[in-house]
């Protein structure tokens, strides 16, 4: 656990290779997806041992906006996915780099879904902290998410993305990669899955 810059408490997992000293390993940080609803758990992940099976510490990050720690908690990650979100996830790491853990000169983001938007939000924000950014089948366009996808196809849907991310279209641009990439000054990969481009498809053709 450890205090963010605004004073919050935050919890989160730390994976370290076997037999290594916890001491200038290199990092991956792993943001998981949601944001709301969702958090990371204490207990075995294949793709967090793979990683630690090679080297790396693996960081895994309970943002504001994570669900099992209460309402408050939840709600205080609304309209904040390219901001407080991030700055919890960024400062997890510095508290990592300044107990020498990590080795700040060798660290990693990656996600999928809301974790490859971290990914990249992150990589904007902080581009010297970063040396690569990883993004599987991620949001990079938050205005988008009004107009694509199977969220804002229902009601209940629209509600929900207007109350988490607001309508300032011009606050939501500022927080969409989409528009920065000019500032990705590191390796980026992007990946989508085969599912999720033959679903694209069969939505082309309806």
């Amino acid at each position: 656990r450890y205090k963010t810059r605004d004073g919050l408490t935050i919890y989160g997992y730390l994976t370290v290779p076997n037999g290594l000293e916890d001491k200038n390993l290199p990092l991956v940080v792993m943001p998981h997806g949601g944001p709301h609803g969702p958090r990371d758990y204490w207990g075995y992940d294949s793709e967090v041992q793979l990683l630690a099976s090679r080297g790396m510490a693996v960081l895994r990050v309970n943002f504001r906006g994570s669900g099992g720690f209460g309402r408050n908690f939840e709600e205080a990650g609304y309209q904040k996915w390219g901001s407080d979100i991030q700055f919890d996830i960024i400062d997890g790491v510095k508290f990592l780099i300044s107990n020498g853990t990590v080795n700040k000169n060798n660290i990693c983001i990656m996600g999928s879904s809301f974790g490859a938007y971290s990914a990249l939000q992150s990589a904007i924000l902080e581009p010297d902290m970063f040396k690569c950014a990883i993004g599987t089948v991620g949001i990079y366009d938050l205005p988008l998410m009004f107009e694509e996808g199977d969220i804002q196809q229902k009601r209940s849907g629209m509600s929900y993305l207007k109350r988490v991310l607001g309508t300032d279209e011009h606050e939501l641009k500022s927080m969409s990669p989409v528009n920065y990439a000019a500032k990705i000054q590191v390796p980026i990969l992007l990946a989508v899955s085969y599912t999720h481009l033959r679903a694209h498809e069969t939505d082309s053709y309806l």
